[in-house]
């Protein structure tokens, strides 16, 4: 990809700010992306990313004004993580496919959008935006976007956790056969619903990273970024049958899917061309995965 657009707008690609906004773009994208792939890995799927993220985010630029920056932010946490956990009982207690489940999630709460806004703009005022942390997650180190340190911690410690932990190895059994991982013990229920509670808290906190940097919402927050979070953790070597995945593979992901936006729009070209493109990607990289799934079965 880098040598592709290189050639076609080397001085363009190139440039400090292009790859400045493409690396913090990512690692917001890449946040919610590592969460849809933990949840992917237990051969489920999360459609309510999108509005999870904008919701947290108007939760917290709505509730600065009585809580604070530090009480918005841990209540805005709390919205988004209840949201994962009520969707994960839905599709636990009441054996409803997660797809159904989150789909209603993503209406339900895009609706809670438009009702709490209204549909207007809101922002943090100058003094919010100058708080300690505030800046922690919205700043800058060493001239870098603080985002792309939180995303990059994040991927060392959850791909820790999933490849160097006894949870790892449940929640990999889960998504791999859930009637074997039962049958040595593991508590499957266990597993995914604490796979969607992350899955909901680190699109909350994407929201976060974002609203602190550039702390303004709209009701369109969000919108349509469950199906690029599954693209790139599908893109990143995540089976949509569960079992296998790569955190570290989903930010990559994100990363094409982001590096491609940007070159699509330096080229002039018209946004529903990014649309489809994504969709493209996402086939393409179903097919792929399902074939080396195969080649790979057939080898052991």
């Amino acid at each position: 990809m880098f040598v592709v657009f290189s050639l076609i707008d080397f001085s363009g690609w190139w440039s400090g700010n292009t790859l400045g906004n493409i690396l913090q773009f990512t690692a917001i994208l890449g946040c919610i992306a590592i969460g849809q792939a933990l949840v992917i890995m237990t051969r489920e799927i999360d459609l309510s990313v999108g509005s999870v993220y904008g919701l947290t985010g108007i939760a917290f630029i709505t509730l600065e004004a009585d809580l604070g920056v530090p009480g918005a932010m841990l209540v805005a946490m709390v919205i988004a993580g209840s949201i994962g956990f009520l969707q994960a009982m839905a599709v636990i207690k009441g054996k409803i496919p997660s797809m159904i489940v989150t789909l209603g999630g993503l209406f339900a709460v895009r609706g809670l959008i438009y009702v709490w806004t209204g549909g207007t703009v809101r922002s943090l005022p100058a003094d919010s935006r100058a708080h300690w942390l505030t800046q922690l997650f919205g700043g800058e180190l060493f001239g870098i976007d603080a985002a792309i340190f939180w995303t990059a911690g994040l991927v060392v410690l959850l791909s820790l956790v999933v490849w160097r932990t006894k949870f790892g190895n449940r929640l990999l059994a889960t998504g791999g056969d859930e009637n074997t991982a039962l049958s040595q013990g593991v508590r499957t229920d266990r597993v995914k619903t604490i796979a969607f509670v992350l899955c909901s808290l680190l699109a909350g906190f994407a929201a976060i990273l974002t609203l602190t940097d550039n702390p303004q919402t709209h009701v369109t927050l969000g919108d349509l970024m469950e199906l690029e979070a599954i693209a790139a953790a599908v893109i990143g070597g995540c089976l949509l049958s569960g079992g296998r995945g790569s955190l570290l593979g989903a930010v990559l992901g994100a990363f094409i899917i982001t590096g491609v936006r940007y070159q699509l729009i330096s080229l002039g070209a018209p946004a529903s061309w990014y649309i489809s493109f994504v969709g493209l990607v996402l086939i393409a990289a179903l097919i792929f995965n399902q074939f080396l799934a195969r080649w790979a079965s057939q080898q052991a």
